[in-house]
């Protein structure tokens, strides 16, 4: 391959990469002047691809949106994700696309090296699909999101809380998520000036986007995932408690079947707000506890635990008359 396809190929790659690129920035990355990423320019976009150029001082290049899809340029790691997320769209949660995602996968398959191909099909082989049971997700609203979180665009839509209130929120976008066959979108909430995460099945874009944002310092992944995951836990209760558990912090973590923030009170002490729809589910769930504790503040669930109390009472009762 001559050194000009070469320079061309890794131009390309820069370009998909990040949205813009300034000519020195472009022309440091790859070594040669700024008229030599002119000239390549003009090269990729006789091959087809659709380079933007911004002028002025500060101007650059930016791959945009042409009439057909040009090749893209993938690495092996990248081939075997995209192989692997269409393999998983024909049974995800985004409407309508499955049939699409069939074909693209198709077209994939036909031209990849038999080296990923045998990576492709280990994961297939041990892999169970399981259907989508949750609301899908329209795959044009996804893309919107994805895109204004790219991009740093302000990001305005209609939103359709948990107990059916309507209301318009206008965020600073920042990333997709995907818990339990749902998606959610981490925004900076600038009504609230507070971080939130909305179901984006419950979300309804105004276009176009808003003006671009400075990017706020975004928490690290694993805080991001923990809130989502205490966030659809508690989203639906109806009923909240602050219970203070005679033991350690880490053992009641262990315990709890869902990620709920422990604050400990001591080496022996420590305190959480579980939640449930009903006080007795909630009830029964702080005895597999197996720990003694005290609830405060909290009267639907003292009944409740004075109704189980009885419950297994009468059941003791009855069971050792059954023995006598």
């Amino acid at each position: 391959m001559s050194e000009t396809s070469v320079r061309l190929l890794r131009l390309l790659s820069l370009l998909q990469a990040r949205r813009d690129w300034t000519s020195t920035e472009l022309a440091g990355r790859l070594g040669v002047t700024t008229r030599t990423i002119r000239n390549d320019v003009e090269r990729l976009r006789t091959l087809g691809y659709p380079v933007q150029a911004r002028q002025g001082v500060a101007g650059g290049y930016r791959l945009g949106a042409g009439g057909a899809l040009p090749p893209l340029l993938l690495d092996d790691d990248e081939a075997v994700a995209v192989a692997v997320g269409l393999r998983t769209a024909v049974t995800g949660g985004v409407a309508g696309i499955e049939e699409t995602s069939v074909r693209a996968l198709a077209k994939l398959q036909q031209v990849l090296p038999s080296r990923l191909r045998h990576r492709i099909s280990a994961f297939q082989a041990s892999t169970v699909p399981m259907p989508a049971s949750g609301p899908q997700v329209d795959p044009d609203v996804l893309t919107t999101i994805a895109t204004a979180c790219r991009d740093h665009h302000r990001f305005q839509f209609e939103y359709r809380a948990h107990s059916g209130t309507a209301s318009r929120r206008s965020v600073e976008p920042y990333r997709l998520a995907n818990h339990r066959h749902r998606w959610y979108l981490v925004a900076w909430d600038l009504d609230r000036d507070a971080w939130r995460t909305f179901r984006v099945d419950r979300i309804e874009p105004r276009t176009p986007t808003g003006p671009r944002f400075t990017p706020r310092p975004l928490p690290p992944d694993q805080e991001i995932a923990a809130q989502i995951a205490r966030g659809v836990g508690e989203a639906t209760w109806r009923y909240r408690a602050r219970v203070i558990v005679h033991a350690p912090a880490a053992y009641v973590r262990g315990r709890l079947p869902i990620p709920v923030e422990v604050q400990p009170l001591g080496e022996d002490r420590c305190a959480f707000e579980p939640g449930s729809d009903h006080p007795e589910m909630l009830a029964l769930y702080l005895g597999m506890l197996d720990a003694d504790f005290t609830v405060v503040d909290s009267p639907e669930l003292v009944n409740a635990l004075r109704k189980v109390t009885l419950r297994y009472q009468r059941a003791v009762d009855a069971s050792q008359q059954e023995t006598e």
